[in-house]
């Protein structure tokens, strides 16, 4: 006996997604997670006080170090720098928030050595994030070099004036910036959400790195928005000559493991 063949639709329905990743987030949940971030700031606050102050001390170390071995050319590419390797530093901040949510003793010493997360992943993000800070240093200095030939630094008094009077000034520092931007995009896409997810749930390195992209990309508005909190603040923090970085980095760092929340609910 024959068997009856159903004919073919003229349209197929799309398989439906295994994993969706996009959590519809408003722009305005930014805010949100800094509100947050500032009531984590100041549950506990010494612990963060503390963190943050280690940051600036640090961040003042380097720079002290930079201008003492003749390194001065590099320092504006490396204090930019500082956006790509600041979600590492502030791994104790997110185990801070961590430890709130749960309802876990809060300390100091738990926050510079949290038992959770990834280690060796951890560690390998963070090189990641190094060696693309270090690319992106390189990538300045040749633009320079290519902008105003191979010469010695004139100095910041002078650099000042160069940079922001001169065609070949501004010219260097919108290219630069454009340059700039694809690094801190990448880096940003990368680790706004991968390092506190390592801490929460566990996971390595590349499967962190890869769903905090997708979140990023699914949720762009909110994303967006977060990105620009972070660089205004950063931007005030460095530009207060690294004291305004004592608060406010603790605050970029509690909302962002709230800004993780968001996308892991």
């Amino acid at each position: 006996m024959a068997k009856t063949l159903l004919p073919i639709p003229d349209t197929v329905p799309a398989l439906p997604k295994a994993v969706d990743h996009n959590r519809h987030l408003p722009a305005t949940d930014a805010l949100k997670w800094l509100s947050l971030g500032w009531r984590d700031l100041w549950t506990q606050p010494l612990p963060s006080l503390l963190y943050g102050l280690g940051i600036a001390l640090l961040s003042l170390l380097v720079i002290g170090a930079m201008v003492n071995f003749g390194w001065a050319q590099i320092l504006f590419p490396a204090l930019a720098g500082f956006l790509v390797v600041g979600p590492l530093l502030a791994t104790g901040l997110y185990e801070k928030s961590r430890r709130i949510e749960a309802g876990e003793k809060v300390s100091f010493w738990a926050m510079v050595f949290p038992r959770r997360g990834g280690g060796t992943h951890l560690l390998y993000v963070g090189t990641i994030l190094l060696m693309l800070m270090l690319i992106w240093v390189r990538a300045a200095v040749l633009l320079y070099a290519l902008f105003f030939g191979v010469r010695p630094f004139p100095g910041f008094d002078q650099i000042i004036n160069t940079l922001f009077t001169t065609p070949t000034g501004i010219a260097m520092l919108l290219v630069g910036t454009a340059i700039g931007g694809l690094f801190a995009a990448f880096a940003f896409a990368i680790s706004a959400f991968s390092i506190p997810m390592m801490l929460d749930r566990r996971l390595d390195a590349f499967s962190a790195m890869g769903l905090s992209m997708s979140f990023v990309w699914n949720n762009l508005p909110a994303a967006l928005l977060w990105g620009a909190i972070v660089l205004a603040l950063t931007a005030v923090g460095l530009g207060t000559a690294l004291i305004g970085l004592i608060i406010i980095f603790p605050l970029l760092g509690h909302a962002t493991w709230h800004a993780y929340a968001a996308v892991r609910d």
